[in-house]
């Protein structure tokens, strides 16, 4: 089990023609809904790539939270804990996204806001069975602190994405295996300016002293800087056409942990992880655009299946 703790949000999305300046009012056009927040768009992504994921997190008891879990259980991911609550609005997320693929997003976490360690001790039998633990910083630094020990506890691997940026103590940066911030989370969190592959090592450097054993920066089209402890080097992106780059990352997330659950190096899961997200590029949404398996293997142009079986080089979790 992949388990993943964090948050669910209700995209309300819009194209717009540059993203606004403050006063501003534009005129946009292509609005729409889509189910999205890190946590269980990494969610989907896991189950996308055909790894078993459960999701930790909060919806409210309304129209968004029924249709956020809906989306999630339809691809197979686990949602028992998920709490739904009454009186609190589910997250929400407002994204503008511009003719060249950027977007800026605002976000009402709502009930995301509710997740503390309690919610996580709840699902410690989940945890303990998990082989891998991500999470972010759209809940509580307490139930990602809480999280991580547990996994910690039984040898489940442990990945950070801090997004939205916050603040992280050296405690919970010395739980973490793997680090995979982009370059903004990266400059924050090292003090290193991230703007290109030479800056992202020097950053990611940076982060190692800070205790965390593995980073991985993510560039966005100039591929991820890796600083782990057997593979040290650049991965390329895919090139493609890029229409919203609205749960790249995510999408690469949830596709690097699988293979890393399955055995595959850092290197190998990493490339399969920038497969999944410039397919997700090309797509409108954030879990509408993640693909499925299938539609990885054949861009990164081998069936990777023959790697399954290899002595993984990440700990493995003591409890089956």
């Amino acid at each position: 089990m992949i388990t993943i703790l964090g948050s669910l949000n209700m995209d309300l999305i819009i194209r717009v023609p540059h993203l606004v300046q403050p006063g501003e009012t534009l005129h946009g056009d292509d609005f729409r809904t889509a189910c999205g927040g890190k946590g269980a768009n990494q969610a989907y992504a896991v189950a996308r790539m055909g790894g078993p994921a459960a999701l930790i997190g909060s919806v409210g008891d309304d129209d968004f939270g029924s249709a956020m879990r809906a989306n999630l259980q339809a691809v197979g991911v686990d949602t028992q804990h998920v709490e739904v609550l009454t009186g609190t609005p589910s997250g929400v997320a407002l994204i503008n996204v511009d003719a060249s693929a950027q977007n800026t997003i605002v976000v009402a976490g709502g009930a995301n806001l509710t997740v503390n360690a309690g919610n996580v001790q709840r699902a410690t039998a989940l945890i303990q069975h998990s082989q891998a633990v991500i999470t972010q910083f759209e809940t509580t630094m307490a139930a990602v602190e809480t999280c991580f020990t547990l996994a910690r506890s039984v040898g489940a691997i442990t990945v950070l994405n801090p997004a939205p940026y916050a603040e992280a103590s050296d405690t919970i940066l010395a739980l973490c295996d793997y680090i995979i911030p982009n370059e903004t989370e990266a400059s924050k969190l090292s003090g290193i300016a991230v703007t290109n592959i030479a800056s992202a090592q020097v950053a990611a450097t940076a982060l190692k002293a800070r205790g965390v054993r593995n980073v991985l920066v993510t560039l966005g089209a100039q591929g991820v800087w890796i600083d782990a402890d057997t593979f040290r080097g650049h991965i390329p992106s895919f090139p493609v056409k890029a229409v919203d780059t609205v749960a790249a990352g995510d999408t690469f997330i949830g596709a690097f942990v699988v293979r890393l659950c399955e055995g595959a190096t850092v290197a190998d899961a990493a490339r399969f992880g920038c497969a999944a997200a410039a397919i997700a590029v090309t797509r409108m949404g954030a879990q509408p655009s993640i693909p499925d398996r299938a539609e990885v293997e054949a861009l990164v142009g081998a069936d990777l299946g023959d790697i399954r079986g290899q002595r993984s080089e990440v700990r493995k979790p003591t409890v089956s």
